[in-house]
């Protein structure tokens, strides 16, 4: 084991963790208050709802770019936002990529967690103004 040097990336190499991946694709799903059933339709059904399924549950661990695009259509979020999630893209390093952002805060000094965060209580709040 090499201590102190960083490990270099393969080409093709899973970078992200599709674990949050899936997990932020719920919420965002969630937060536009959309099915499996209605994502489906939205996107043409270029994403069917038994694949949303699984990535959401982290059964696939790497949807095609095609499918992340749709996905970035349908929940209105940066299509290389959802590229770099996945492990397509490595993250900005110095902190400028804000154009990355996956939700168009006023506040400027969020980071990439409290964003999470704020969907996942959007999620959370339309769920219960639609019972």
């Amino acid at each position: 084991m090499r201590s102190g040097s960083k490990r270099s990336r393969k080409p093709g190499e899973f970078v992200g963790r599709p674990s949050e991946l899936g997990a932020l694709l719920a919420d965002l799903r969630k937060a536009k208050a959309l099915s499996l059933r209605e994502v489906e339709e939205a996107a043409d059904k270029a994403v069917s709802n038994a694949y949303l399924s699984q990535l959401e549950n982290g059964k696939i661990r790497k949807p095609s770019p095609n499918v992340l695009y749709s996905l970035a259509e349908v929940y209105g979020v940066p299509y290389d936002a959802l590229m770099e999630k996945a492990g397509y893209l490595l993250p900005a390093e110095n902190g400028s990529g804000r154009r990355n952002r996956l939700a168009a805060f006023a506040i400027d000094d969020l980071t990439a967690e409290e964003e999470e965060e704020l969907l996942k209580y959007l999620a959370f709040l339309r769920s219960r103004s639609s019972s």
